[in-house]
């Protein structure tokens, strides 16, 4: 199951297959896809873990304007993984709180 057209990025059209990880995990996705569309097709539905509470957050709005599908990409933590272009060998960590890839409390 597959996004083919985005609020936000426009159409999706036909791209080859890339290799990303996820939590350490090798993936399969579509180059340019959002990130979260690769994701979801694998059957991940849980991006974040809020601060405070350690609650589970996934996909919300899916087009950039909350924060319930931020992770850290490549290192950087807060991405909004809705809108962001999935590419070749991106490293994408499950969020803890709100600025780091690592486990609180």
């Amino acid at each position: 199951m597959r996004i083919k057209t985005h609020p936000i990025l426009g159409e999706q059209s036909h791209k080859e297959e890339v290799s990303f990880s996820y939590n350490g995990k090798q993936m399969k996705g579509l180059e340019g896809e959002p990130i979260m569309v690769a994701l979801r097709a694998a059957g991940v539905m849980v991006h974040r873990f809020t601060g405070k509470d350690h609650r589970p957050r996934g996909v919300f709005c899916a087009i950039g304007r909350c924060t319930d599908c931020v992770m850290v990409v490549d290192g950087k933590p807060n991405v909004r993984t809705c809108v962001t272009p999935l590419r070749e060998g991106m490293k994408v960590q499950t969020q803890y709180g709100v600025s780091t890839g690592e486990k609180v409390g």
